[in-house]
């Protein structure tokens, strides 16, 4: 295999580390938030919440990218097909990373919460200096493996038209008839890509408060 080929799977796999670092950051944002809703115990925020979770763990991928990317201009919203596959990524990671932020606040202790309160904190910064740190300390690793998970998961977005890594790989080998070649090169890519995400959460958990040295 020729540097040449090889030069267009790193290319590709550009879209495939920019897709995925960006669904992963706006899907941890919008997990933070049905996490919230679920731990309110308000039916008002739990239901809705309970059924995007549902629907989004249920559902497989696939699915759900052509759902998003078909309906989206079928309701005369009419946007690039990267921003359909970062919604679609972002909307199905926001679900299980929900449910692992979810496990992480109800381990907060309890009496931190009492301590925050008697300390004057409000509902809003108990939150933000308290609750949110501490869950975070304890669904790291969970959420990592959510990320790579998604870096992986991101070879399903050629089915909206993006030329990521696999979908470069796919087209290479169908003009090259180099298949074998292709396709382990690809592999190397995302093993060195999920390696190195591994290895920068590795040093990211030991920074984290709460870290054992």
């Amino acid at each position: 295999m020729s540097f040449k080929l090889f030069f267009l799977l790193v290319k590709a796999a550009g879209w495939t580390l920019g897709i995925s670092v960006i669904s992963i950051v706006f899907g941890f944002l919008l997990a933070v938030v049905l996490s919230a809703a679920m731990l309110s115990g308000k039916p008002l925020y739990t239901m809705p919440t309970k059924l995007f979770i549902s629907f989004f763990r249920g559902v497989p991928l696939l699915v759900q990218l052509l759902l998003i990317y078909n309906l989206l201009p079928f309701i005369g919203i009419n946007v690039p097909s990267v921003v359909a596959a970062i919604i679609g990524l972002s909307l199905c990671t926001a679900a299980y990373q929900a449910e692992n932020l979810r496990g992480g606040f109800e381990s907060v202790p309890r009496g931190l919460i009492e301590a925050a309160d008697m300390a004057g904190f409000s509902q809003r910064q108990t939150f933000l200096r308290i609750k949110l740190p501490i869950a975070l300390r304890l669904t790291f690793p969970a959420l990592v493996n959510e990320a790579i998970m998604i870096l992986k998961s991101s070879s399903l977005v050629s089915v909206v038209g993006i030329v990521e890594l696999t979908r470069m790989a796919q087209d290479l080998a169908a003009s090259t008839y180099l298949p074998l070649e292709l396709f382990s090169a690809a592999g190397l890519i995302y093993l060195i890509i999920c390696w190195s995400v591994a290895l920068l959460s590795s040093t990211v958990e030991r920074a984290l408060p709460g870290a054992i040295k």
